[in-house]
Parts: C-alpha cells; structure tokens; sequence
C-alpha cells in the first residue's frame, strides 16, 4: 500500500513540476536581466497585494465547496465539500487540461456517500456550470474590447491563436449544449450511448454496473432537471463568484508587482486565456501556462523578464499549492477508498 502511494506521489506530482520549473528555468536563461531583481524590493503594496492574491484563491475554493453543498441539498458537510473539491483540484493538476478534475467528481461525491446515479448528475451539473460560465462570459468580453487589446499585442497571441480561441469555444459551447441536454432534456440519450459503447467486447464486463448507473442517472437528472429557476440560477451565481475569484488573483498579483495597465483589461484576458488553456496537453498545463501567462502580460510591465517573475508566483498559488494539498490528502483518501 504504501510503495503504491509513493509511485502516485513520485509519478504524478513530479512530472508536472519538472516540466513546469523547466520552462520557468529555460526563460529565465534566455531572458535573464540583472535589473530585474533590483526592481523587486519589500513594500506594502507587494505584500498587500500577495495577500490579496492568496484571499481571492481561498474566495474561489470557498465558492466551489459552496455550490458543492449547496446542489447536494448540503448532503455533503463543509469538510467533505474540503475534500471532493481539493481532490479535484489535484487531479486537475495531474492530468492534461483537457481531462481536468470534474471527470473524477463521480468517484469523489460516491465516495462521500452520494450513489453513483446523482454522483453522476450532480457532476453534470458541475460541468453545465463551469462551461456556462465560459460560454456567456466570452461574448461579453469581446464587447467590451476590442480584438486589439485582447489577441492583437502580444507575438504569441496573433491571428492564429485568435482563431484556435473561436475554435476552442465554438467547442466548448456545443458541449455546453449537450450537457444540458443531458441533465435538463435527454439524459436517455445518454443512457442508450454508454449502453451502447459498454456493449463492445473490451468493456462488456462492466455493462450491468452501467445499466444500475443510467438508471440512476435518469431518475436523479429528472430530480435535478425539476429544480427551480431560483435554484439554477443561485448555483449559477455561486459558480461566477468562484471563477471571478480566480481571475482576480491575477489583478491581486499585478497590484503587488506593477503599477501600470489597465485591471480591467488584465482581468478579462484571464477569460480568454482559460480557454486557449483547456487543449493544454501537459499535467495542469504546466510549462504551457507560464510561457502564456509570460507573454499575454508582459505588456504590463516596464522590465524585461518581470511578467515571468509574476507567471511563476501565479502559478505557486493557483497550482502548486493543490500539488502540496493533494500529497497530503491522498494517501488518507485511498486508504479510505481501500476499505
């Protein structure tokens, strides 16, 4: 048991961290100047501004263990709600972006006492939330600034990366689409397509499990699809604060370390950078996110090299952290998911 909790934390912790220290150390050499340091000095405004970033991470963590409680009817405690939403976090950080944490959220919520059934609707509900987010927040902030201020600046954010971001949304929208049709519309669609895939030879072995599943799932989308609109619409509130929360660590981060451009503009690249970021192919988008994070900001600073100062201090609080957080929980949790 132990030796399996070891090749988890050596294998899945470490990986990312190397790949997302090598880039950090690469750009540094490149870019190296002496000035740069000389820049960085104790004030107020830097601690001020750190600790502010650090509020805002907590304030995000805090509205997602909310709307966890809160679409359970508060089935789950606060301590639960601690430990499904930092395992999901975790697992985030340690596979592609792509996969993310919430396609764990069914094994995190049964774990805690939720059937597999409304497990599986209530991590819909998760992913309907999350991407209806992104979907009506990106227009807005495209009619807020221009193409110019938000892809038109920066090298690396030119016409391709513009058009890999409509690309990427166009996608995330359908899916957004058919979430809802999962959880509000059709979830016997979704029953007769697991069925059907769990019939092929390699996978037939776990059809009953599947059929107990979708059934369940049918009977608890219809429980979560008769939720009022003020239901909806308070979970849907809580998921916004939870994300702008996140976004605001960056305008935290920039009041502690620059004194130049605009918060507003800053806060809004986040939306687009969240979503270029979804078709990172690395653990939690290590080494991609720095190099990003490095060039969508560095407009924002005067010194050279300063915005991968801010990328790595960034990504100490919205990543590493959980990294540290998911070493210290996970081996309870197996031992727990063992029994």
């Amino acid at each position: 048991m132990s030796d399996s909790i070891k090749t988890f934390k050596t294998g899945y912790i470490l990986l990312p961290v190397l790949i997302g220290l090598s880039v950090v150390g690469w750009l540094f050499y490149r870019e190296f100047n002496p000035e740069l340091f000389s820049d960085i000095y104790f004030s107020w405004r830097l601690v001020g501004g750190l600790l502010l970033a650090i509020l805002f991470m907590f304030g995000r963590d805090g509205g997602l263990m909310w709307r966890f409680r809160f679409i359970t009817d508060r089935e789950l405690t606060w301590r639960q709600a601690f430990r499904v939403n930092m395992l999901c976090e975790f697992t985030s950080a340690v596979t592609p972006s792509a996969v993310g944490g919430s396609s764990l959220i069914v094994l995190f919520l049964n774990k805690e006492g939720i059937n597999a059934g409304r497990s599986t609707a209530l991590t819909i509900s998760c992913l309907f939330l999350d991407e209806l987010f992104l979907v009506l927040g990106c227009p807005l902030v495209l009619l807020l600034f221009s193409f110019d201020d938000l892809f038109g600046n920066v090298a690396i954010l030119s016409s391709g990366i513009e058009i890999l971001f409509f690309l990427i949304y166009g996608v995330v929208t359908i899916w957004t689409f058919l979430l809802y049709l999962a959880l509000f519309r059709r979830p016997e669609w979704v029953k007769r397509l697991l069925l059907t895939i769990f019939r092929l030879p390699l996978l037939r072995r776990w059809h009953k499990a599947i059929e107990t599943l979708t059934d369940n799932l049918v009977l608890s989308s219809r429980e979560m699809s008769q939720k009022s609109f003020t239901f909806w619409l308070k979970a849907f509130g809580i998921t916004c604060l939870a994300w702008i929360s996140r976004y605001l660590v960056v305008n935290a981060l920039l009041i502690a370390f620059t004194t130049s451009g605009s918060q507003l503009l800053a806060f809004v690249r986040q939306l687009i950078l969240w979503v270029v970021m979804t078709i990172s192919p690395t653990p939690g988008g290590s080494g991609v996110s720095e190099y990003m994070f490095r060039e969508y900001y560095t407009d924002f600073f005067d010194v050279a090299g300063m915005a991968l100062v801010v990328a790595f201090v960034w990504r100490i609080i919205t990543y590493y952290m959980y990294l540290l957080i998911g070493a210290i929980i996970i081996p309870g949790w197996v031992k727990k998911l063992r029994d």
